[in-house]
């Protein structure tokens, strides 16, 4: 169940961080992504192009084309593919959609979501695919 981002940016992140284990330049084919992550093809191929107008992934055209990632590792951040693919709407706005949610006018969940989503945030700002490697080859291989 999808809680914070869409499936879509769900997806997204699995399939930058399955290409985050692999050798730099190395082009997958959106079905090989697909296949990796257990998701329809089509899909994957319209959530990598997102990806690749924000710079995260790269692509090459043609017969041999596909994706890869377009910087090092070390060098991406989580926080950047949740806003390619969601934005940061989710850290601003209230959870329950109250318009005018403040501190001085709290929706019943205020001050709990503020700092889940405040610790979210930073947590998903800190962290890079580099440092992320060693679970997400444990967890990328058990799928």
């Amino acid at each position: 169940m999808t809680v914070i981002f869409s499936k879509k940016c769900e997806l997204a992140l699995q399939a930058v961080l399955f290409l985050s284990i692999k050798k730099d330049q190395i082009i997958f084919s959106s079905q090989e992504v697909s296949n990796e992550i257990k998701v329809p093809k089509e899909f994957v191929s319209k959530m990598l192009q997102t990806l690749t107008d924000s710079g995260i992934i790269g692509s090459k055209k043609g017969k041999n084309g596909g994706f890869y990632l377009a910087r090092r590792p070390s060098k991406i951040k989580l926080i950047e593919i949740v806003e390619a693919i969601d934005g940061l709407s989710v850290f601003k706005n209230c959870v329950l959609g109250f318009p005018n949610c403040s501190s001085e006018h709290p929706c019943p969940v205020h001050d709990k979501w503020g700092k889940i989503r405040d610790d979210a945030f930073k947590m998903l700002s800190e962290e890079t695919l580099e440092q992320l490697k060693e679970k997400t080859v444990k967890k990328i291989t058990s799928l």
